[in-house]
């Protein structure tokens, strides 16, 4: 068996897979990796495309739409391998990708995930805004990046090209080590997308393993997230994912400030997306949190596993102690060097 799996979920996305897998195939060592495309129950011509131009692609077929985040946990269920890479179908690799990458990981056993360099296949001198050279969050649960905070991407001129210890790495090319993914319980099914992969990082982390970018692999993502306003269905998720993260995953002593002071600064967020004009983002954000607090019943006996199984009552240290939103807005710190 070879060493290393590809892993590429697809849902309807046969324009994708033909712009893209000619560099998968290309810049993939046929003797140490398999690709895989999971696809998600497409309704378009995805799977007789694949079968007439790549018959050497290992197909696993859903016969339903599971979601980024279950469907790669049935796919990954199925498979034996050394290490998985979670690969979006949008992703241009470049030579040596994932060599470099697997290199990196066999020097380094305590490390269990790794993502590259990822800049924009649009302006390809520019990171791209999932993942870009490493993730973060701040202590309020917040994303950011090197080489993007919030909605500031910056131009890649080299300045994030040393390996990092990071708190997440992008679900759009993440290698991982196939047996501590099933460990941890893969990702988490109800988040259906969005935010899944920082919440199993951070539970990785918290339970003393390491994640890191490793800039010398590099590759290029188009991406759904732009500087345009996203589509409510998209500020659901991302704000009632991100609630949910927070609240299986934070320590005990910092529980009671942090819901505190999200509970406001979520609905600034929907003031905000009313000023603009965008009511159905407003709305989506009420709705976020109102799920989430069905939720938290529920999701009791999961925090209370987490809380068991870290290593320790304090943050990461790669988990921010002061507020971004603050530090973005009011302090208008718009790249990471600036963070402090």
């Amino acid at each position: 068996m070879k060493r290393i799996a590809v892993v590429i979920l697809n849902w309807n996305g046969k324009c994708l897979m033909e712009r893209f897998l000619p560099s998968v195939v290309a810049f993939t060592p046929d003797e140490m990796a398999e690709i895989i495309v999971a696809d998600n129950g497409s309704t378009d011509d995805s799977i007789p495309f694949l079968k007439a131009n790549y018959p050497d692609i290992r197909i696993i077929g859903f016969t339903e739409n599971y979601g980024f985040a279950e469907g790669y946990n049935r796919a990954l269920a199925l498979l034996d391998h050394e290490y998985v890479v979670l690969l979006n179908s949008d992703v241009e690799v470049t030579p040596d990708w994932l060599t470099k990458a697997v290199k990196h990981l066999d020097a380094h056993p305590e490390i269990v995930a790794l993502q590259p360099k990822i800049c924009s296949e649009k302006e390809k001198n520019r990171f791209e805004y999932a993942g870009a050279a490493g993730g973060f969050i701040d202590l309020y649960g917040y994303p950011y990046c090197r080489g993007r905070v919030l909605n500031a991407i910056e131009y890649d001129s080299h300045q994030y090209d040393d390996p990092v210890e990071v708190l997440w790495a992008s679900g759009a090319c993440m290698f991982i080590r196939l047996q501590v993914y099933k460990q941890a319980g893969g990702m988490d099914a109800y988040f259906f997308a969005h935010q899944e992969e920082i919440d199993l990082c951070w539970r990785l982390v918290s339970r003393g393993m390491k994640i890191c970018c490793f800039p010398d692999s590099v590759v290029f993502h188009v991406g759904g997230a732009t500087l345009k306003m996203e589509h409510p269905r998209k500020t659901f998720l991302n704000f009632r994912n991100n609630l949910l993260m927070v609240y299986k995953n934070i320590p005990r002593k910092y529980f009671r400030k942090v819901f505190i002071v999200r509970f406001f600064f979520d609905y600034l967020a929907a003031l905000q997306f009313l000023l603009k004009g965008y009511p159905g983002n407003a709305f989506a954000v009420w709705q976020a949190r109102r799920d989430f607090d069905r939720q938290k019943k529920t999701y009791s006996a999961v925090r209370q596993q987490n809380l068991e199984k870290m290593i320790s009552p304090e943050l990461p240290a790669t988990v921010r102690r002061k507020s971004l939103i603050i530090s973005f807005f009011l302090r208008r710190k718009r790249k990471y060097d600036e963070l402090g």
